[in-house]
Order: structure tokens, then sequence, then C-alpha cells
């Protein structure tokens, strides 16, 4: 007995994986060696059942802290909040693009006479209004007009089947107001659907806006006959005639410094360093004499002046290669007066991805881009003329097209002006998905501008300064009005702010974070959470083996279970033996294996069994499970 116990304790040391005998053994041996603290108080406080309870609630109670401050962490970080970090730099660097537009539209020859039409119609319609006369003072229609040579074949011009619409007259109503509780005195004028069953007033409260506005709308009608790309290259103003001056960091501007274009709104309009490539636009040094200084011709020539109320010019600071929307940006510069503007650039880098909704090209947004770089308004503008395109059936004439489509035209899209403001108003209370589907630029460069004014020139100094530019430029002016204004653009100092996004919760803080927490309430590291792993797949394994053993003895248990036919054999063969002691025999053969005397059928007298068939002392006989003495009659007893 002593040699097995020792074979066994022998095997158990030899053994190549050492496992538990039972779920007991394994908790008591993780309680004792893990480097969680609390757990050995369970294994050393076993005999007191009170403390046992109290340290088995204290750790529960840890372990529900733990993953609830988990669940905090994790919730946050799924939730990807961004922290603005904002770092100064100071550097040489370029200078901005600068755009000036002179607010004098051009008059062409091939819609002049439209237009002449429609000055006469606004004359009456104020005329009507105000009861004022201003054909003498406010238009003038024998203004020499621009013509355009060698027209392309594309586009929806022919101005010879146009004709002005008579059926949006500007008219006073009159409307509730909530807030004063009064009736108030509107001028607009109506616009109704294809089926003219829809119709509203355009109203506004002022009647200086509303004229403007029904002005821009006739005016958009007729600039639709324009080609779609203007050639006015043999016929553009010289930059001469509306700079007289034009200096950068006390250096004259040269002739390929700027690039000319001409706006429907805002007339002819030069951008200066508009590629930013140039090293002779970098700027070194901060302050006014280092910055572009113009001198600018302000006169209003007067060729659509319901257009514009403003006279002036009109001064955009905006980046390289950006499309500049002067309806939306910019400022102007007033005659006679000189404008300092200084100007502080700010950088912006936004995180894309999970942590917010953010382009770098513009190639990822579904907008289909109609203007050669990304920007949000370029993709506001893009968005709503693709939707304009496809709800009215034509084109804003302000945007450029989509392939394939027009500028509206009310001879043949009679209902499209309800339909655009409408389409308008919705874009601007941000009902249309159009702001969804446009993000901002995860890199931009902002400018925050600074101005100040002064009286140029001087009463002393306004004559010398006007016969300077009489003689080296040309300038000739017997108008009492003031014409030129001087403007300085400049950086206040070469220091610029660069806003950087940055993930509030990485995944380094995250994992700092969950190790301080697990720190806290067990204070244990990475290993202890290793150790865990490990009792959880002792018990996974263990849970195994006692499954399978217990599956296993019942196999064995049925396999060793008797049978009704070996039962039956049994209990016969205990008959035989018991009539063999008495002299008699079956009348039929065993194979049971006793040895026995059988009579011959022909023999009337059966012979009696001998003596050494059945000895005087069975051995015990094991059949199928039921051990057998000899019978009593044989000298003994049976047992079973």
């Amino acid at each position: 007995m002593e040699q097995e116990v020792a074979r066994e304790e022998e095997e158990r040391k030899e053994g190549l994986i050492e496992f538990y005998d039972s779920f007991k053994d394994m908790f008591e041996f993780f309680c004792k060696n893990t480097t969680i603290h609390g757990t050995i108080r369970l294994v050393c406080s076993s005999s007191n059942k009170m403390k046992t309870a109290f340290w088995t609630l204290l750790l529960l109670a840890s372990f529900g802290m733990l993953y609830w401050q988990f669940a905090l962490m994790f919730s946050q970080y799924w939730d990807y909040p961004v922290v603005l970090t904002m770092s100064m730099h100071s550097e040489p660097k370029m200078f901005p693009a600068i755009t000036i537009c002179n607010l004098d539209p051009y008059r062409f020859d091939l819609v002049s006479e439209h237009l002449v039409q429609l000055d006469r119609m606004a004359e009456k319609s104020v005329t009507v209004l105000y009861g004022i006369n201003t054909s003498a003072s406010l238009f003038h229609v024998n203004e020499k007009s621009i013509h355009v040579r060698d027209l392309p074949s594309t586009g929806n011009h022919n101005g010879s089947s146009f004709k002005l619409s008579q059926k949006f007259p500007l008219v006073r109503t009159t409307e509730f107001n909530n807030r004063t509780g009064k009736r108030q005195s509107l001028v607009g004028f109506r616009l109704c659907n294809a089926t003219g069953g829809n119709c509203y007033y355009k109203n506004y409260s002022s009647g200086m806006d509303a004229i403007l506005e029904w002005y821009r709308f006739h005016y958009m009608n007729i600039m639709s006959q324009q080609p779609v790309i203007i050639n006015i290259s043999d016929h553009e103003e010289k930059i001469e005639d509306m700079v007289y001056s034009c200096q950068y960091d006390g250096e004259p501007c040269r002739p390929s410094d700027y690039v000319h274009f001409h706006h429907p709104v805002f007339g002819s309009c030069y951008t200066f360093n508009s590629k930013g490539t140039d090293p002779f636009w970098t700027a070194t040094k901060p302050g006014i004499p280092y910055g572009l200084s113009l001198i600018l011709r302000a006169e209003q020539k007067d060729h659509i002046p319901l257009l514009s109320t403003v006279a002036g010019v009109k001064v955009m600071i905006h980046n390289h290669n950006q499309t500049p929307f002067l309806e939306h940006e910019g400022f102007d510069i007033r005659p006679g007066i000189a404008t300092t503007i200084g100007i502080q650039q700010d950088k912006v880098n936004r995180l894309g991805g999970n942590y917010g909704k953010c382009t770098t090209d513009g190639s990822d947004v579904k907008v289909k881009l109609l203007y050669n770089s990304y920007t949000l308004q370029a993709c506001l503008h893009s968005c709503f003329q693709h939707i304009m395109v496809q709800k009215c059936g034509c084109g804003y004439y302000y945007y450029p097209l989509p392939p394939g489509a027009e500028y509206c035209d009310y001879n043949k899209q009679p209902a499209w002006g309800h339909c655009f403001y409408q389409l308008y108003s919705r874009l601007r209370n941000h009902h249309l998905n159009c702001f969804d589907q446009c993000p901002k630029p995860c890199r931009e460069s902002l400018y925050k501008v600074s101005a100040g004014t002064a009286k140029w020139p001087s009463g002393k100094s306004q004559d010398w300064i006007r016969q300077a530019l009489r003689h080296q430029n040309g300038y000739n002016s017997t108008s009492n009005r003031k014409d030129i204004a001087k403007v300085t653009i400049y950086y206040k100092q070469l220091n610029y702010q660069s806003l950087n996004e940055s993930p509030l919760l990485s995944d380094n803080l995250l994992l700092s974070s969950m190790g301080s927490q697990w720190s806290l309430w067990f204070g244990s590291s990475v290993l202890s959470v290793v150790e865990m792993l490990e009792l959880l797949i002792d018990t996974l394994v263990l849970s195994l083996l006692f499954c399978y053993q217990r599956f296993r003895s019942k196999t064995l248990n049925v396999a060793r279970t008797p049978s009704i036919p070996s039962v039956s054999l049994t209990l016969e063969s205990y008959r035989v033996v018991q009539e063999a002691g008495k002299g008699t025999a079956p009348a039929h053969g065993h194979t049971s294996g006793v040895p026995m005397a059988v009579a011959n059928s022909s023999d009337p007298y059966p012979a009696q069994p001998s003596s050494k068939a059945i000895p005087d002392h069975c051995p015990d006989v094991v059949l199928n499970g039921f051990r057998y003495m000899k019978d009593s009659s044989l000298g003994g007893e049976l047992n079973h």
C-alpha cells in the first residue's frame, strides 16, 4: 500500500502538466499567489465567515467600480472628442492673394438694348411707388457698351428672341407684424409656379432693397443671353485705368503679378499674387512700408447703376488659388479716403475621420465641384447649383453651370423665380442637405482684418497729387466728386497662430487611464490581468475535464449492466444443478458447461450421475455477476 502511494506521488512530481483536483484547490492557489490585493484575505479568513463575506463584498464592489469607470472612459473615447491647442510661430511667409473690383460692370452690346428697357421699367416703377422722376439723375443709357467678338456656338444667347416680362411688377402690400401687433407696408413682386396655383410675394420692408432685388432678378434673365464664357481680352480695360500706383515692399508691381476677370455685378476685377508661388511676394518684415500700397480710381461710370448703390472699390483678402466670393466676403473702400488694412494670419488644422467632418482637397466629397479649388463656399454654391438644375430645370446665373445645363430665362422657364427663391430660402435656413454634404477643409488659412481710415488727399495736398497723377498716369477728372482712393494692406506681424485639433482621449491616454483605475482599485498591473485570464482559462479547462469524466463514467456503467438473456441462462444453469442432485435430468440438452449424465432415449432406466461429475465440494461459480455455491443436498449452501 505504501509503495502505491509513493508511486502516485512520484508520478505527480514527474508530470509535464499539473492540474487541479477541484475548483476549491484552484481558487485557493489563485488567491494565495495572485498579485491582486485583497484576494489573500479570502483564504486567510476562511475560518471567520463574517470576514470572508466582508472581503468578498469588498472585492466585488471594487470590481464593479472599476468596470463602471472603464465604461465611462470607453463611452467618452467612442464619442471622439477633440481639444484645440494653440501654438505661435514666426517665420517669413507668402503674402495673401488680393482681389479688387471697381463696382462697375460692363454693359455688353449684345444685351445693351434689353438693359435700356429694364432701366426704363425701373424708372416707371420708382415713379409709381414714390412719385419721383429719376430718368435724368440716375439712368445713363447712352454709356458706351462693350462689344464681344467671336461668340462661341454654345450657350443660350439669342438676343433677338428675348423679351422682358411684364408679369413681375413692383407693388405695395400690407402685412400684419406679430412683433409690433400692427400692419406694416411692404414692397415686393409676385412669383408663381408653372400652373399659377401657388404664388407668393417676395416682399421687403425697405423699398430700396425691393427695387434692387427686382432689378437683379430681371438682370439675370437678360444676362442669360450672354455666352457662358465671355472673351473680353480685346476690349478689357487696362489695369492703369483702375490702378494708378502699385507697390509692394517698396518695389513697383510687375505686369505678371495680377490676373484680370469680369464679375457680372462687381465689374472689372484684378487679383494680385493669385498663385502664391512668386518669391517676390514673400513677406519678410511686418509693417506698413513693407505691404501692398495701391492708389485706385474709384469713379463709377454708372454703366448699370441699380446693380449696386455703393461707390468705391471692393477689396477681398483670400488664399491663393481660391475663387473670390465677393458677394459673401470682402469690404468696400470709400473714395477720397486712405485705408490701411492690417492682417493677421491664423492657420487651422482639423482632424478628420471619426473626430469630425473635413476634407483635404474635396476629392472625397459627394458634391461635384464646379470651381477649380475646394472651399466651403465653393462646395455650397456647387451643391445649390446642382439642386437648382435638378428642381428648376436651369442654373443660377451667378454660379458656374454643370455640363449640359443652361442659365435660367423666364422666357423658357416662366416659374424659375418661384423655384429659385424657395430653394435659396431653404439653403439659408439649413433645410437643404448641402451643409451636411460640404465639410470644412482640414487645413485652411484665415485672415483677421483691422482697418483704419483717414481723409485723402488732404485739402492742401490734393492739388499737387492730382497734377502728379494727371502727368504720370493720364488721370483727368473735372468732377467735384472724390474719385480716387488709397489702400495699404500689410502684415501687422509675422507671428501667426496655429490652431490644431488633437484627440482629447487618445489610445495611449486611454490605456494610461485604464491602468490608473486598475491600480487605484486593486493596486496591480498588466500581469494581474494575465493572471485573471489564466484563472478563467483554468476554470474552463477544469469544467470540460469534469464533464468528460462524468460522461465517461456513465458510458462504462451502461456497458457493465447485465442483459436479460444472461440472467435467464444463469438461472437455468442453477436449475440443472438442482435436478442433477436429485437424480433427474432435463428433457433437453444444455450447454451450460455443468457436467451431467444424459440418459439414452432407448434405455428405460436412465443412468444416475457419476460421482465424478459432481465433486463432494463444488467450487464457487460466478456467471455474469451472480455467485453460486453448491446446494444443500450436495453438502453445502447456495449463496447469492
